[in-house]
């Protein structure tokens, strides 16, 4: 009897994934653990492993459907078994295997095919035609309104395409296409100076989270300065000790004096729960932005507050890495109560970070720039880097915004007394 293989549930809060690529194809041999696709989250991808063994029988969705979790995505069993009570909702498989009784019969026994039966048709009139019959169709440059349905339903599927491909149009319907492609001016077809590329889920993902943003908050931002002088001294001496301890960054330095003087400002370390709610964390969640070839991901160091900087700058390196790689769990992805996004490493020196919602505020790490002060009547240079903070109007006035900035600058300015707190 076949079995079906079902799309996973990849993290608590996931309702629904995307297929990425298949890599076995109907009529594949498989065994359990073998990988059949990749999918992927609005945050992250992953492989899906064969939890049967057998060939695929069917495959029920194609690249880039998005499918719900725990539905069955394709059919694995003994050449020949049925698996019609397999196909979610009733719906066509995207792939099957042909059957036997359907080889191509001999040139002599061809028969003219015949139009488009009525049953082709649902009842707003739109074709019936599976999806990867429909991209045959195209690729091949034939209607399948004239395919033989032989589909669930009436419904027109790969192999009733390739059979119109074999026998061609009806005579009647073909000639009077053909004069109109021949009275068709022709012409060089121009060289494309461009690509168009579908978003990936990621992508998809990212952009409803900013536009959301932008419209369902009233943002305001205000940029600072402070002294680096601190940070940069200390930055060497954990350098120059090597390790672990080496490895501790001017970020990571941010990220903990972020995480101790939130708690201060609790309308910062804060969601939005509807327009008259907000709630308020006894703990700082501390989102930080990491770019990877996906597009833009936010893992969460949860409790960041409780942690010493060398456990805060080994979990950062660590969620980096899982999110660069796709293998972070989405859970892992959710959960911030504030946000930090540094692009002090691109030379950036003020910009606009958006608030990542439903939170509150984010902050912007600029890079380090010289700049004068005067010094008992003499003009010297400073290190000043650059914070812009992006709050919430409705949760937070500019007074506020403005003192948690003055006071996280402060500890960054006064680092190692920070340390000692």
């Amino acid at each position: 009897m076949a079995k079906a293989v079902i799309m996973p549930k990849a993290g608590i809060t996931v309702e629904s994934c995307i297929i990425g690529k298949w890599l076995k194809q109907v009529g594949d041999q498989v065994k359990v653990g073998d990988i059949l696709y990749t999918y992927e989250t609005d945050k992250a991808s992953f492989e899906c492993e064969s939890t049967e063994e057998g060939e695929i029988l069917a495959i029920f969705f194609k690249d880039g459907d998005e499918v719900p979790c725990f539905t069955n995505v394709c059919a694995i069993g003994a050449k020949g078994e049925k698996f019609d009570d397999l196909i979610p909702g009733g719906a066509a498989p995207a792939a099957e295997a042909p059957k036997a009784e359907e080889a191509p019969k001999p040139e002599a026994a061809k028969e003219a095919p015949k139009a488009a039966a009525p049953s082709t048709k649902s009842e707003d009139g739109a074709l019936k035609v599976s999806p990867r019959a429909r991209n045959l169709a195209e690729k091949a440059g034939v209607d399948p309104a004239y395919a033989e349905p032989t589909g669930p339903n009436g419904r027109v599927i790969e192999r009733d395409v390739r059979k119109l491909m074999e026998t061609g149009m009806p005579a009647a319907e073909a000639a009077p296409k053909a004069e109109a492609a021949a009275a068709q001016p022709t012409a060089a077809a121009p060289a494309q100076e461009y690509e168009d590329v579908k978003f990936s889920g990621i992508r998809k993902a990212i952009a409803k989270s900013m536009m959301n943003s932008l419209h369902s908050m009233a943002q305001l931002t205000n940029h600072h300065t402070f002294d680096a002088t601190s940070i940069q001294a200390f930055r060497k001496q954990c350098k120059a000790a090597g390790g672990d301890v080496g490895g501790i960054t001017l970020g990571d330095m941010v990220l903990y004096a972020v995480s101790r003087t939130l708690l201060d400002f609790p309308d910062l370390n804060a969601n939005m729960i509807d327009e008259n709610t907000i709630r308020r964390f006894r703990h700082v969640n501390l989102g930080v932005a990491v770019d990877t070839p996906r597009g833009l991901m936010v893992p969460t160091i949860f409790n960041a507050d409780t942690k010493s900087l060398l456990e805060i700058s080994r979990e950062v390196k660590t969620l980096a890495e899982a999110a660069r790689s796709g293998a972070i769990s989405p859970d892992l992805l959710t959960g911030g109560s504030f946000t930090v996004s540094n692009l002090g490493s691109t030379g950036v020196e003020m910009f606009t970070p958006v608030i990542n919602p439903p939170q509150t505020a984010i902050l912007g790490v600029c890079g380090i720039t010289q700049r004068v002060r005067e010094e008992n009547g003499q003009i010297k240079l400073y290190p000043a880097m650059g914070l812009s903070l992006t709050y919430d109007h409705r949760a937070v006035d500019g007074s506020p915004a403005s003192k948690f900035v003055q006071a996280l600058s402060k500890n960054l300015e006064q680092f190692t007394l920070l340390l000692a707190k």
